[in-house]
């Protein structure tokens, strides 16, 4: 048996992921054309590469289908229940970074934090007969956030693309999301709470913790471990 390295299947997380293992002596490559999901790494036996999706590759950790991954420490800790049991941290890759955030409109000037929030929630909803309303794909992060920050009076509204957007199409009234600059914030009259950073998150290798180890795999990845630390 190898061990299975998941890798983001397209784009510059892909192409900045292979640059990273390149540094360390370890070339990863697609093999096939690009619609074709299988690679190789050279440098090191006993690893076979996998493309996936950043989506996909937590839950493949968690199932145990793959040994390590690279992925976003937001997708692990939003899509993994106890994401510590099940994964492992094995390195932050330096790029990738966005923070997941709590923005609403501009003009709301009397909310600046959390306990603004709080009170603007109790009292649209004593106004509307409806909770106020957060656009997301974040719901676990954002849940535990508010919930920790003593926050209630809110509904999570599912959010899978543009969702900056959702404020001005009236399909929510604030949102929390990823961002890395805050121009796409701006550019749609947003801000950023005070105090409503919710996770930073950058690109970085896992290990599962539920995949099979056997002996030559255990010896492997510490090889691989090496590796990346030289």
């Amino acid at each position: 048996m190898s061990l299975k390295l998941g890798v983001p299947s397209k784009g510059r997380l892909m192409e900045k992921t292979f640059d990273w293992f390149a540094k360390r002596g370890l070339t990863l490559s697609r093999t096939g054309s690009d619609r074709e999901y299988a690679g190789r790494v050279d440098g090191i036996d006993g690893v076979e590469l996998v493309l996936l999706s950043a989506g996909e590759i937590p839950r493949e950790l968690a199932a145990g289908r793959i040994h390590l991954g690279v992925t976003g420490t937001d997708l692990v800790q939003e899509k993994l229940p106890r994401w510590e049991q099940q994964v492992e941290e094995i390195a932050p890759l330096g790029f990738g970074h966005a923070d997941l955030i709590l923005a609403v409109p501009q003009f709301w000037i009397d909310v600046e934090g959390l306990d603004d929030l709080d009170a603007v929630a109790a009292r649209f909803r004593a106004t509307h007969g409806h909770r106020l309303r957060i656009a997301t794909k974040y719901h676990r992060l954002v849940r535990e956030f508010l919930t920790d920050a003593g926050v209630a009076d809110y509904q999570l509204v599912d959010s899978q693309g543009a969702t900056e957007g959702t404020v001005k199409n009236e399909t929510a009234e604030m949102i929390a999301d990823i961002t890395s600059t805050g121009e796409t914030l701006r550019a749609n009259h947003l801000k950023i709470l005070g105090d409503g950073l919710v996770l930073k998150s950058q690109a970085t290798l896992w290990r599962s913790r539920t995949a099979p180890y056997d002996a030559a795999d255990k010896a492997t990845l510490n090889t691989f471990r090496d590796m990346l630390q030289g």
